[in-house]
Formats: structure tokens, sequence, C-alpha cells
């Protein structure tokens, strides 16, 4: 077993951060996802949003490492649970794959919290226990994947980064329009 742990601070606000957590996929920094379905999705009475996805993802994985596993399948799905709490200012999401789970588990646990010490920023703590089952070399497998996910979660704070931007000029396209429109709507007032 091997466990992998991050913490990264965004430099935007909790409830920014957490828009783009649920829009980040499809994204061009993480290309191996390849399909997201809400099989989920509800509020329980505390105002909580309790959130089960399935995410289809392509693992490329190096030829020894298929050799070593014995397979040669890359589509894994992975099942994802998230809860946001918008009073405690909290989302937790924890992910496992349910592919190739007699070979290899890898548990994952993302939380978002506001940083206690500046309210524009995001702490995101970030935390993997990844197992290889039964197989020699596991510890080196252990360690290759953590490297992975290192490398995947990079990618994943740059694309919310990215989904983040988006946001922003999304929102700052329907400022123009609204602006724009102004004047019109003005003028059929008038026009009354």
């Amino acid at each position: 077993m091997k466990i992998w742990s991050s913490e990264h601070v965004f430099g935007h606000p909790w409830d920014t951060v957490i828009k783009a957590a649920m829009r980040k996929y499809p994204n061009p920094m993480n290309p191996c996802v390849v399909g997201v379905d809400v099989l989920d999705r509800s509020l329980d009475n505390q105002g909580r949003l309790h959130s089960h996805r399935l995410l289809s993802t392509e693992w490329g994985l190096p030829s020894i490492v298929k050799a070593i596993l014995g397979t040669s399948r890359t589509l894994t799905y992975i099942e994802e649970h998230s809860v946001v709490d918008p009073v405690e200012k909290k989302m937790e999401l924890c992910s496992s794959n349910i592919t190739l789970t007699n070979l290899v588990s890898v548990d994952e646990r993302l939380v978002y919290t506001p940083h206690p010490e500046n309210p524009q920023q995001t702490v995101l703590t970030q935390e993997a226990i990844i197992t290889v089952k039964g197989i020699s070399l596991s510890s080196y497998l252990e360690s290759l994947m953590a490297n992975t996910i290192s490398s995947n979660a990079r990618k994943g704070r740059d694309a919310l980064e990215w989904v983040i931007s988006k946001l922003n000029t999304e929102l700052e396209d329907l400022k123009s329009t609204h602006e724009g429109m102004k004047p019109a709507m003005a003028a059929a007032s008038t026009e009354k």
C-alpha cells in the first residue's frame, strides 16, 4: 500500500472553486477522462448537495505495467461521491476505481475548504491510497502509480484554473451582452 497526499491553495474564493470543480470535465488538461455520467444528485434536509457520478477514464498504462498486471485493458471506470456543504463551506469528494479491482485499488479523497486566513483563497487537500494486489513488484507499481497520481493532480489543478477562466469569460460576455442590450431596451420602452 502506498499513500500519496498533497495540499494546494487556489487564489480564488471557495464558491468559485467549487463551481469549477463541478464543471471540471471535459477539459484539455485531463483528456484521459472520456466520459462523466451523473448517476444520482440530491439535496439533503441540511441543504448539502450529494452527487454520485461514474467517470470513464483511459488509463495510459506503460507497456511494462500492462505486462506485469497481465491486462491490456486501459478503459476503466471510477465511482465518485461528493458532498457540497454551502453552510460549512466544504466540499468532500471520494472516488474509487471499480475496474481492475482484483489487481489494483485507488481510493482518493479531496477536500475543498476556504483558506483559514484569507477567504479569497481555497485550500485543496488531496489523498490517495494505492494498493496493488497479488503481484510481484507491487511496491514498485504502487510508487509508479503514486507518481502518475501526482502528475494528474497537477493537471487537475490546472484544469480547475482553466474552468475558472472559462467561467469568468462567460460572465464577462454576459455582462457585455447585457450592457449592449440596455440602449435597445430603453429605446423600446420609450416607443410605447
